[in-house]
This record gives structure tokens, C-alpha cells and sequence, in this order.
């Protein structure tokens, strides 16, 4: 897992001398993209992405909502004294109802992760903003276990340098 840093330029001229410096420090960036007119469009980049960050939970609320689903759907049909499937045998029954609570869960997992809103994505939100003021973006991810050249970025006198967190 590492950082994600975007910093945001108002200048070209000082995205393309920053971008240069940044592409020959040493240890090397992992990632290094800048974004803006002339540039790499926003929507190329998934880690500004606000849908990719909603899929992203959207799954990983699934690995637990879908299995709980599954079992409280069947501890449902075991405890109630309701046969709503009786047609389909003792054993059926249950499972008819545990296939129901895991097609809840996965339903669920879509309603989780669209109703929650992160404090990135409103970070995000204003580096969009940012863009349509006319202003770049350099997205910087350092390898793991390395720092950024935060001495580099200050020289450049940026207008904000914003933390993502980790990836």
C-alpha cells in the first residue's frame, strides 16, 4: 500500500519542470501522471475515480453481506414456522431461502456502497473543481517504503498538495 499525493499547479510550464525533476529522482516515482489541458484526462485515471472508489466497496461489501445473506436466510426458514416453498422438500425450503437472504445481501452491497460518501471523494470532488479553474494536476505515487521528494514539490510553489492516502 502507498501514498497518493496529487499536487496542483496553476502554471504548465512549472507542471513540466516539476514532471522532469520528479522523473529523474532518485528513488524513482511508481507513479507519475499529470492531468489537465494537454494532458492525461481525468477520466483515464482510475485512482481519481469516484465510481471505481464506489466499486470498490461495493465488493468488498459483498465478501461479507453476501454470506450473511446466505445464512440468515436460512436460519429465517428454520426458525419461522412459515412454508412458503413446501413444494420443494424439507432441504429445498431452506436452501430456496438462503439463496433469497444472498441475492438480499449482494443487493445490499450496492445500496452500502452507494449511500456511503468517503471524505476522499470529496477531495476528489475538489480536485475536479480545480481542474475546470484551469489549474494541472500531477498525481505522485512513491514505491513502497520510499518518501516523497517533498523538497521538490515545495520549490514548484504549488497551489495545494493533497493526500489521497493509501491505495
Amino acid at each position: 500500500m502507498s501514498l497518493t499525493v496529487v499536487v496542483v499547479l496553476d502554471d504548465h510550464k512549472r507542471l513540466e519542470q516539476l514532471r522532469e525533476r520528479l522523473a529523474s529522482a532518485d528513488p524513482p516515482l511508481s507513479a507519475l501522471v499529470a492531468i489537465g489541458a494537454g494532458e492525461t484526462e481525468l477520466a483515464s485515471v482510475e485512482r481519481l475515480d469516484p465510481g471505481a472508489a464506489r466499486r470498490r466497496r461495493q465488493r468488498s461489501m459483498a465478501r461479507w453481506l453476501i454470506p450473511f445473506g446466505f445464512l440468515a436466510g436460512v436460519t429465517f426458514t428454520q426458525i419461522t414456522d412459515l412454508h412458503t416453498f413446501d413444494a420443494v422438500g424439507a432441504w429445498g425450503e431452506p436452501l430456496i431461502g438462503g439463496l433469497l437472504g444472498l441475492g438480499s445481501g449482494w443487493m445490499g452491497s450496492f445500496a452500502a456502497a452507494a449511500s456511503v460518501s468517503s471524505e476522499e471523494d470529496d477531495r476528489i470532488r475538489g480536485l475536479r473543481n480545480r481542474l475546470e479553474e484551469g489549474c494541472w494536476l500531477l498525481l505522485l505515487e512513491p514505491r513502497p517504503g520510499a518518501d516523497l521528494p517533498w523538497t521538490l514539490l515545495q520549490q514548484a510553489r504549488p497551489k495545494a498538495v493533497i493526500r489521497l492516502g493509501e491505495t
